[in-house]
């Protein structure tokens, strides 16, 4: 339910900070929870042309969130991933494929536009009961007595014990935390947009790495249509989004070797330089970080909203525990929980597809001699390949709860929603 004017001293147990895919589900999660949870953001209007693979146990977190069902129905299975080394280096890796289907699964997930998945948590977010949502950006933090205190442009204010920040790279959250980050750079820009092609997709995602880049292109719904995502250096990138669509196809096809035969453009384009980003910690002072305000990483491996959901899995464990145990939700005991769960994860992830990314951009013959053995072998040892599968779709150890078939029920919702009411921080 939405609050275009906020009131003024009004109080939840919960406010998430940020309406996209990571806040609507965080909003959609607490509320589900039994917390009073407020979702505080303008109306998302994404316009943009990239997609999400969502895999592994981001399908039993959004089917715990109810919203599984709409976002299969919209987008594509993933029931392939084909790597191809396209370095032209002298040390070259072999054709990898990875399989679901070796792993007893029909696809690894499903790759859904980001227009989409936005508008469907959305919807479920403005039906979500417990959930209700104002408007409005965030224009000055103050910490308050056993709260934080969010003041509203446009008037009012709202006070809450624990704060979800899902607002992005730029996260003005994140600074009111006064949490520091590491950055770097990348000499790279990655070009977006959405190909029609000749031949069917099959349900197979096929990354071409290049010596400058990745060349992705995921199926999406149809089987004659690709999202594609082409990383290379930022006046090459330039270059190609100059070019009229009938050449830009054409460049297409030649990159992709005409695996799926004539490419037509179907979409706008659309250009983001390439930089990394990792929170020093994941929380401080009731702002706990989740999504790219905790850390940021080219689009290489479908990592990042996978990543981003278990950030809020993750946090929501902590938080209920806190609750069982007449703990504050929002105090250092719960910050120090977030940061100890998520750390491992969030390094591994983000260096790990730094790392990736780097033995592309090398020359050297030891980079190129690792890509290349751990293809081979990959490619040779099946029961390495299927750990690398379960690996890529997610940690296999230490997941979230809600990340391994657990339901809402599992974190004893019904006895909380019970308590509402009794809380003195719930407001109805």
């Amino acid at each position: 339910m939405s609050a275009p004017n906020p009131i003024a001293d009004d109080r939840c147990e919960v406010a998430v900070v940020g309406a996209g895919p990571a806040g609507l589900s965080a909003a959609i999660l607490f509320a589900g929870l039994g917390f009073s949870t407020v979702l505080v953001a303008p109306t998302s209007r994404p316009d943009d042309v990239r997609t999400t693979a969502l895999l592994g146990g981001s399908r039993d977190f959004l089917k715990a969130l109810g919203v599984w069902e709409a976002i299969a129905a919209a987008g594509c299975g993933l029931e392939a991933m084909r790597i191809v080394d396209d370095t032209g280096r002298l040390l070259r890796a072999p054709e990898v494929l990875f399989s679901a289907r070796e792993l007893g699964l029909d696809a690894f997930g499903v790759n859904i536009a980001n227009a989409d998945l936005t508008a469907i948590l959305d919807t479920r977010a403005r039906n979500a009961a417990g959930l209700r949502r104002i408007e409005a950006m965030v224009g000055a933090v103050a910490a308050g007595a056993g709260a934080i205190d969010l003041r509203l442009d446009g008037g009012g204010s709202l006070a809450a014990r624990l704060v979800v920040a899902a607002d992005g790279r730029g996260s003005p959250m994140r600074r009111a935390a006064g949490i520091d980050t590491r950055e770097w750079a990348l000499p790279q820009s990655a070009l977006v947009l959405n190909f029609a092609h000749g031949k069917p997709h099959d349900g197979v995602s096929t990354e071409f790495h290049a010596r400058h880049g990745p060349f992705v292109l995921v199926p999406l719904p149809g089987g004659d249509r690709s999202s594609a995502v082409l990383i290379d250096t930022p006046e090459t990138v330039a270059a190609l989004a100059a070019l009229n669509d009938d050449t830009l196809a054409r460049e297409a096809e030649r990159r992709a070797h005409s695996i799926l035969g004539a490419m037509r453009v179907v979409s706008e384009r659309r250009i983001w330089p390439l930089s990394s980003l990792i929170a020093a910690r994941c929380g401080r002072d009731r702002i706990a970080l989740v999504g790219e305000a905790a850390h940021a990483f080219p689009p290489i491996g479908a990592q990042g909203l996978n990543l981003s959901l278990r950030d809020i899995a993750d946090l929501a464990e902590v938080v209920v525990a806190a609750r069982r145990q007449g703990e504050d939700i929002g105090g250092d005991g719960v910050m120090r929980a977030h940061e100890r769960a998520r750390r491992l994860d969030v390094e591994t992830r983000t260096r790990g597809v730094d790392l990736i990314n780097r033995t592309l951009l090398s020359d050297g013959l030891p980079a190129q001699a690792v890509r290349a053995v751990g293809l081979h072998l990959a490619l040779r040892i099946g029961g390495l390949r299927r750990q690398m599968m379960r690996e890529g779709l997610g940690p296999t150890v230490a997941a979230p709860r809600l990340m391994r078939g657990l339901d809402l029920d599992g974190f004893g919702v019904a006895s909380a929603q019970k308590a509402v009411g009794s809380r003195p921080w719930v407001t109805r």
